[in-house]
């Protein structure tokens, strides 16, 4: 059990201090003895606390995957004015895809330049858009993928997300989240889940910042299973690092609950912090994970190993092995195959892939995708290496020895469905028009030439007098 005494801002706080653990029953409290003894609703809890429960999942969830806490707070969640329609500032988050007037569905490779950080004025709420998507909120299944860009802290308000989990990826600048379990400290290069259902408010100690945002509607996140691989190795379960109790008590008058329901954002007004939890305990919280961390695995002999061997975490459909959403990263790393083609392959997959880049340069990618920016190869669309990666790769002939790729980390979400793509986002300045160029340089290697093609014989292992076949091959 972790205890921590300070109710400072977390702007004022040079460390925070943190559980360890996925997926862990773990318990906090800032005040000593706040958490109640041998029961989680007692008729009066410590220090006059209400005691509060957040569910993840529903009550009869198998065991090994219900998802629950406690939270015992100044005052209930429950204390509030009704909920607003909230007039957006943009009207670009969806949650429901089948709706054609809002997004739209292209087979076509798509890539963004990194978005600019807005002059005006704009927190992490206003700054949050949609790209693409699918499925429904309301059905419970599907995902949606959002980016943001926000120049100031959020201030007297807090967001929450009834719709799905987020998972959020800072490329610029650091996030100082303030959540009810606790505050997280999140850097580039490092993610954090902010669970369904959770409060939260985003500060931006560094100023102007932007990421991305991936949500699943219906699930949450969980560590993929290692299979062959054995019991280590990719993201270990001891990095992932979680909350300690941390409240404020203040009155705080006017004080906006900003929820995001069904794809649209509600307000409703109390007088008070959501961030006064004294004291809780249970597996259901707000997380980082620090991506440096990762092991990954690589092939040691030939050829390149798909990339689901990088994955970190997976939101799991009902199918086994087949992901609504995975989270793969493309880290630093030793490439070492012999006679092999080491960029990744040339590829067509049932899954969409969305890709973004956290820092330094993408191994397939030798021009044109920059940190910040984004691209998506949907279902069965070809991609892979562009001309100069390829190019590049076969001048260095078969000698090529040991080669670490460093400074970089790439990471894609890959999905089962296939995500429609919001209007504004095809229609962004952003989109780069001659993405497709990148690939209409790959010229014909084939050696073939003067080969007489119009009847090449191939004899079976027997001879044709001895009763074997002759087949001819017409090209």
């Amino acid at each position: 059990m972790e205890n921590s005494k300070s109710n400072k801002r977390p702007e004022e706080e040079e460390e925070v201090e943190y559980q360890s653990g996925f997926g862990n029953h773990l318990a906090s409290e800032a005040i000593p003895g706040a958490l109640p003894k041998g029961q989680n609703s007692p008729l009066i809890c410590p220090f006059g606390l209400y005691a509060e429960q957040i569910s993840g999942t529903s009550f009869t969830s198998p065991r090994n995957r219900n998802l629950r806490s406690w939270l015992y707070r100044i005052k209930p969640s429950v204390t509030h004015e009704p909920f607003k329609r909230r007039e957006a500032s943009h009207e670009k988050l969806v949650s429901e895809f089948n709706n054609q007037s809002k997004a739209s569905s292209t087979p076509t490779q798509l890539r963004w330049n990194p978005p600019h950080i807005p002059d005006d004025p704009t927190d992490f709420i206003d700054g949050l858009y949609t790209v693409c998507g699918a499925g429904s909120s309301f059905l419970r299944h599907g995902f949606a993928i959002h980016m943001y860009t926000a120049n100031k802290s959020m201030t007297n308000c807090a967001f929450c997300n009834a719709d799905g989990d987020f998972l959020i990826v800072p490329q610029q600048g650091r996030l100082w989240i303030t959540t009810e379990c606790g505050r997280l400290q999140v850097s580039p290069g490092e993610i954090a889940v902010l669970p369904q259902g959770f409060r939260f408010a985003v500060n931006l100690p560094d100023g102007p910042s932007r990421g991305y945002v991936a949500e699943v509607f219906g699930t949450h996140f969980q560590l993929p299973d290692l299979g062959p691989i054995g019991a280590n190795g990719l993201a270990a379960p001891r990095d992932f690092l979680v909350p300690t109790a941390w409240f404020e008590e203040s009155s705080y008058p006017g004080f906006t609950i900003v929820q995001k329901f069904g794809g649209e954002l509600f307000t409703a007004r109390q007088d008070f912090s959501p961030f006064n939890v004294v004291a809780w305990h249970g597996n259901y919280a707000p997380y980082k994970y620090d991506l440096s961390k990762f092991c990954p695995y690589n092939t040691v002999l030939i050829d390149h190993s798909d990339p689901s061997i990088n994955t970190v975490l997976t939101a799991p459909t009902e199918k086994p092995g087949v992901a609504l959403l995975d989270f793969v990263i493309f880290p630093p790393r030793w490439l070492v195959a012999e006679h092999t083609f080491r960029p990744p392959y040339y590829h067509r997959n049932c899954m969409s892939e969305f890709m973004g880049l956290i820092h330094g340069g993408y191994e397939a990618k030798a021009d044109g995708f920059l940190p910040g920016g984004a691209s998506l190869h949907n279902c069965m669309t070809p991609h892979g290496p562009d001309t100069k990666t390829y190019e590049a790769t076969i001048a260095r002939g078969d000698e090529a020895g040991p080669h670490k790729i460093t400074d970089t980390m790439a990471f894609m979400f890959e999905s089962c469905l296939i995500p429609r793509v919001c209007s504004w986002a095809l229609e962004s300045p952003l989109m780069d028009r001659d993405y497709y160029h990148c690939w209409i340089g790959l010229r014909s290697h084939f050696t073939g030439e003067g080969t007489d093609m119009k009847s090449l014989s191939i004899q079976n292992a027997h001879d044709t007098e001895s009763g074997g076949e002759s087949m001819v091959v017409n090209i």
